[in-house]
């Protein structure tokens, strides 16, 4: 074996031995850089004769491209070594289960609001919706309230800065209360004049607002009212429904219930609907869930109808609460704070 083909043996050993690109590029210039050994001997051959220098030339010639294809070859293999462990680092298992793009979910007062209305559908209960900013005479005045209520004042009535056409400021509804006297009204136009009116059987749900806040209160809530008004509709009719609601709203036959009189200005005689747990962390314990009563003369009158000959019931509950007693949630503010760990658990 002569000198170039140790030389090119050398260089390919050398390069073999560089573990890193760096390392290889200085194996290089050891053999091919301006002071490496294949360029000292073809520096070396201007002190040759031209047919040695010819012959030499095309010997050095070849060990440098030996040389230099070791090089190459070396190069790619570290490229591709490199590779693998980018692709190991970055290796994706296609068996795994792929990242599954979240799902909303019906907020827990939605799924109170339709199941209250699908129960009352099954009673034959009309649902009516109507405006959420009312006159002083649909809010308070049809509902028999007086002139001097204090849910008139502006410590418990949310005022907005218009008025009517009889110079009363507009509010926000503080109940849902005053799509009853619409409907009845609107029900009452409908069947003027005829023999016999069908009875009117509606509940209003929707949000109302008044001027409180707490950890069962909100300044804007929810709350369903209920009528339903006929000729030969009494108070055994109320303690009916309301009694057929509430057992198969929270899916217990054995739910207890309680009315125990009241005053409010829209209902005479008026009651306070209070239920019973038999089992379970509320169980013994007497809840407050509804005011209800039989619609007082006046406001059946101010519903276009004569107190004479027709009479009827309403109520009034609020979601809020209904759907804090069906999950055990004791703080009203979590419906309304947007939090997603909290609404997740309704999905």
């Amino acid at each position: 074996m002569n000198e170039l083909d140790q030389l090119a043996d050398g260089a390919r050993a050398a390069f073999a031995a560089a573990p890193t690109p760096a390392e290889l590029e200085n194996a290089k210039a050891r053999y091919l850089g301006k002071s490496g050994q294949v360029t000292e001997l073809l520096k070396a051959l201007a002190t040759l004769s031209p047919e040695e220098k010819k012959s030499r030339g095309a010997r050095i010639n070849e060990a440098k491209q030996q040389i230099e294809a070791a090089l190459q070859q070396r190069r790619q293999a570290l490229a591709d070594a490199e590779l693998q462990v980018q692709l190991r680092a970055e290796a994706l298992d296609v068996t795994l289960p792929g990242r599954q793009r979240g799902v909303g979910s019906v907020h827990p007062v939605s799924r109170t609001i339709e199941r209250i209305e699908s129960i009352f559908a099954s009673m034959g209960f009309d649902v009516a919706d109507g405006p959420e900013i009312e006159t002083d005479w649909m809010n308070f005045t049809a509902l028999n309230n007086p002139a001097n209520h204090p849910a008139r004042s502006m410590q418990d009535t949310f005022y907005v800065d218009m008025k009517d056409a009889d110079g009363m400021w507009y509010c926000l509804r503080t109940h849902t209360s005053p799509m009853q006297v619409r409907y009845a009204r609107a029900h009452a136009e409908r069947h003027a004049g005829a023999a016999t009116m069908p009875e009117i059987r509606v509940i209003a749900p929707g949000r109302t607002y008044r001027v409180d806040s707490d950890a069962t209160h909100s300044p804007m809530f929810h709350q369903c009212e209920g009528l339903w008004v006929g000729e030969n509709v009494s108070f055994k009719d109320l303690k009916y429904v309301f009694t057929a609601f509430c057992r198969t709203f929270f899916e217990a036959d054995d739910l207890a219930l309680r009315f125990r009189p009241s005053f409010f200005p829209f209902t005479e005689p008026s009651a306070e609907i209070d239920i019973q747990f038999p089992t379970g962390p509320l169980a013994g314990r007497w809840l407050e869930v509804a005011g209800s009563g039989q619609v007082h003369p006046n406001v059946v009158r101010n519903m276009g109808l004569d107190p004479e000959r027709f009479i009827g019931f309403a109520f009034g509950m609020g979601f809020d609460r209904l759907t804090m007693l069906r999950y055990g949630i004791n703080d009203l503010r979590f419906f309304f704070d947007g939090d997603i760990r909290f609404l997740s658990q309704f999905q």
